[in-house]
This record gives C-alpha cells, structure tokens and sequence, in this order.
C-alpha cells in the first residue's frame, strides 16, 4: 500500500517551469519500499512527493504483487518522465537481504517498464558521497543532506523516502541537470 510522506512539496513557483522533468527515485525493500519524485529544470529542483510503498501478504509472490501494484500507482499518477533506482549493495554477512531487495528492484524495473520509463541505476555509496561527501553517510546524515538541497523545514520521513530523494538527487546531478545546462555529463550506471 502507498503511503505519501509528511513533507510538504515546496512551493517554488504556481506553475512549472516549460523545461521541466520529473524523476522519481526508488529505495528497494521487500518489506518497504522509499520513493520521492523531484521536478528538475535549470536552477530549479523541488519536491513533489515523496513515501513509501509497503508490501502486503506473507508469500513472496503476493507480497510482490502488492509491491508492483503500489509502484505502479505512484508512476501513474505522479507520471515521472525517468527513474533512478539505488543498485544493490551486498553485504557479506547478510546476502539474504540482496537477494530479497533483488526481487523488490526486480517489480520496480518491471513496473518502469511497463510504463515505458528509463530506468538509471546508482550505486548506494556514489549516492551518499555526491549528496554527503562521504560513501559512508548514515541516515540522518542522508535526511539532512536532501533537506538542505530541496530546502526543506525539516528532515524528510521516513528515512526510506529521504533515501529514494536522495536518487532522484543524485540523478538530477549526474544526469538532468549537466543535459539541462548543456555541460558534459555523467552517466549512470546501466545494468
């Protein structure tokens, strides 16, 4: 099920800008599931929405169908023209957790898919030490990060939404926002 997070989108300008493209950005978990979508133009990010899908049954297959379900919703009624997904990090001590947040990425690459979206994927710790500095940032960290750069009151919640802010940040950096401005850009990881 979609649950839209408690930070207000802030208010920038009435209407959007013509050059404007909307990224949503994807924190992949089985059980929850970030998102946050940002509109880019030049000079210009802000926050549309930003929440959680969560998963719902107790057998893989349904709690995967939910899952899609809910990603699905999010793209169709927030109609991002791309999408950035954090990749995989697996840690050794817990490989059962890559293999179920592969699942998650899976129904999210399907859903994008089936929307006929881009899919850009970045690594969990490009992402932090572009927003951070450090590849190593926790959570808060991460939240006061998204909160400075979209200018928010105060951090965004839950942290599984300020992780999905801070892809589509990171993809507004490395890829919009250098094609946007005319620069040379950098490009994201294709799988």
């Amino acid at each position: 099920m979609r649950a839209a997070g408690g930070q207000t989108p802030r208010a920038v300008r009435s209407a959007p800008p013509a050059a404007a493209w909307r990224v949503v950005g994807f924190d992949p978990g089985l059980d929850v599931t970030g998102y946050g979508v940002v509109e880019c133009a030049p000079g210009l990010v802000r926050l549309i929405e930003a929440g959680t899908v969560r998963s719902r049954g107790t057998a893989i297959e349904d709690r995967l169908a939910s899952l899609h379900a809910g990603v699905a919703e999010v793209l169709a009624d927030l109609r991002p023209a791309a999408l950035a997904i954090e990749q995989i990090f697996v840690h050794a001590r817990f490989p059962r957790t890559a293999v179920l947040m592969g699942h998650a990425r899976g129904v999210i690459c399907l859903a994008a898919a089936q929307a006929r979206l881009a899919v850009h994927h970045y690594p969990p710790a490009r992402v932090k030490r572009l927003l951070t500095g450090s590849g190593r940032a926790d959570k808060s960290q991460m939240q006061r990060a998204v909160q400075r750069e979209l200018g928010l009151a105060g951090p965004p919640q839950p942290a599984d939404a300020a992780d999905a802010l801070a892809v589509a940040l990171a993809d507004w950096h490395l890829r919009l926002r250098p094609e946007l401005l005319g620069c040379p850009r950098t490009e994201a990881t294709r799988e």
